[in-house]
């Protein structure tokens, strides 16, 4: 019987420097537990060599492999999308635009004061009347100018050539002259409105123990002015009361040759009644002239109202006087005869100034012309000469 080799290979325990067997994995003194020593190279290459090879090992963390997982999935639905694209019908993905509806702030628009609408006269167009050529009559430019007319109206409204041939006893019809619409009224202060703006005031406050007497003597200004430009009724002024003192109402300062200080000049009349062109027939026995007042009219004034007839051989024209704002053209001024004349006429604003040596009143204008207009009137049929 052949006994075992005995090993003699020990090692020490680093703890209380036992000796024991190579193989021990504890300290029987110390109770020291000794690790595992490393395989042997020739082990480990054993082991190598019976053990497959395996795959690389890759470590992810949570966050990364949620990234990765969501980027897949985006991946995979941007080419679902793509492809589902490529095979629908044309227009189904188009974009819709979709109105969002908006709050829009509203303006507060603030009244407004509207003025009422001024009356304007409209032109009337008067159908042309009958005139009969007369040996006094040359030419169709005399005619014309006896109505106001242009030679060109008389040509269109009677067809004839462009010479215009007429002779004694010819029927032509003769348009009236264009009505001339009156411009809108202006916003003309009226003359005791225009005279009160012009004139020159002292504003002064009433102090204890004046009067309106005391006032009046101390500005030179006439008690009865004070009294008119500020509106008092009575003779009585108040302390602390406001007053203005009208300078340009001062009594002129004595001398050789005092001037008074004239009103301003007032506007030109507007013209109303009747229209520019009108016609009167033998119907009409008087026509009436109207127009709008330019203010009150103070003492030696008045509306000099004149009246011509243009289409006389002798012009023929009256001139009269008057404080209304009507004027009757008097009968004894209808034409007597059959042709229809025309009438001009306008208004001038005067003033007395003195008489003459007749004692007839001189008058100077105070105010502006008005327009002129133009009327027709027909005068009485001829009367046919009763046989012998």
């Amino acid at each position: 019987m052949t006994q075992e080799p005995i090993s003699n290979k020990t090692k020490v325990c680093p703890t209380c420097g036992t000796r024991l067997s190579e193989n021990a994995v504890r300290c029987l003194v110390c109770g020291t537990e000794f690790t595992a020593q490393p395989e042997s190279k020739a082990a480990k290459k054993t082991e190598r060599s019976v053990q497959a090879s395996r795959m690389p090992e890759v470590r992810l963390s949570l966050p990364a492999a949620i990234g990765i997982l969501a980027l897949v999935i985006i991946i995979v639905g941007a080419a679902s999308f793509f492809v589902s694209r490529a095979g629908a019908p044309e227009g189904t993905f188009d974009p819709v635009e979709t109105s969002t509806p908006t709050e829009t702030p509203t303006a507060t628009i603030p009244p407004t004061n509207t003025l009422p609408p001024t009356d304007i006269p409209t032109a009337t167009l008067q159908p042309p009347f009958e005139y009969t050529v007369s040996a006094n009559d040359g030419s169709c430019s005399q005619i014309a100018f006896n109505f106001g007319i242009s030679v060109q109206s008389i040509i269109v409204t009677n067809n004839l050539a462009s010479s215009c041939p007429i002779s004694v006893g010819q029927r032509l019809l003769i348009p009236y002259p264009t009505p001339t619409i009156p411009p809108p009224p202006t916003n003309t202060p009226l003359p005791d409105i225009a005279t009160q703006q012009a004139c020159e005031t002292i504003p002064i406050t009433v102090q204890e123990f004046d009067t309106l007497s005391s006032i009046s003597l101390n500005y030179a200004v006439p008690q009865e002015a004070i009294k008119e430009f500020n509106g008092l009724t009575t003779d009585n002024v108040f302390l602390g009361q406001s007053l203005l003192v009208p300078l340009c109402m001062r009594a002129a300062t004595p001398g050789p040759t005092p001037t008074a200080t004239l009103p301003p000049p007032y506007p030109a009349p507007n013209l109303l009644l009747p229209a520019d062109g009108a016609a009167f027939t033998l119907a009409n026995d008087v026509v009436t002239l109207q127009w709008a007042s330019v203010g009150t009219l103070r003492d030696g004034e008045a509306y000099q109202v004149i009246v011509e007839d243009v289409t006389s051989s002798q012009t023929r024209r009256i001139t009269d006087y008057v404080t209304d704002t009507k004027y009757i053209v008097p009968t004894s001024f209808r034409p007597r005869d059959n042709v229809a004349h025309v009438m001009r006429w306008w208004i001038i604003p005067v003033r007395q100034t003195g008489v003459d040596e007749q004692g007839q009143p001189i008058w100077v204008a105070s105010g502006t012309i008005s327009d002129k207009r133009v009327f027709t009137w027909v005068g009485v049929t001829v009367q046919g000469t009763p046989n012998p």
